[in-house]
């Protein structure tokens, strides 16, 4: 009987590790701005959402982001990159925590812990530029194990465009 219910767990492991891309999800979409990002690690997805859909960017946006650490959080970076023509250009780098100076709740955590972030974060910018165009967010530990790496593919377009 046991061998009946450990099947089906070995079938979904193996699922689900083969598997080399997560679904897209859509977390923002309007007539003028869509936003949609899938996790770029073939090994784990995370949660995200923010509470404003509209080109105009306040200065701090009230974001969530969620997931279960598979590697421990001393320090952790961030990258952000734009691709453009199918090049990866960096445009943001910025150290979020440190091993004697944790900014975060989270910062600090083990592996198999849970984090979850709710609250501001500076954009840098006060308008989504039009047109089609992906970024890449990767978070990485302080021995470069990738922590959350999320493609946010953006299409921002004016209304007169749409017509």
């Amino acid at each position: 009987m046991k061998v009946l219910q450990v099947v089906p767990l070995i079938f979904l492991l193996i699922y689900t590790t083969s598997s080399s891309k997560w679904p897209t999800h859509t977390i923002c979409k309007n007539d003028s701005l869509e936003v949609k990002y899938r996790s770029c690690d073939p090994r784990q997805d995370f949660a995200f959402s923010f509470d404003s859909c509209s080109s105009a960017v306040p200065k701090k946006v009230n974001v969530r982001i969620g997931t279960i650490l598979r590697y421990p959080i001393r320090e952790l970076s961030v990258d952000v990159s734009l691709t453009i023509n199918g090049k990866k250009v960096p445009i943001y780098s910025k150290k979020i925590c440190e091993r004697d100076h944790p900014r975060f709740s989270f910062c600090g955590k083990k592996r198999g812990e849970y984090i979850y972030y709710e609250g501001p974060v500076s954009i840098g910018f006060h308008e989504i530029p039009q047109g089609d165009f992906n970024v890449t967010v990767q978070l990485f530990n302080e021995d470069h194990h990738t922590i959350i790496c999320g493609d946010f593919a953006i299409k921002s377009h004016s209304q007169e465009l749409l017509s």
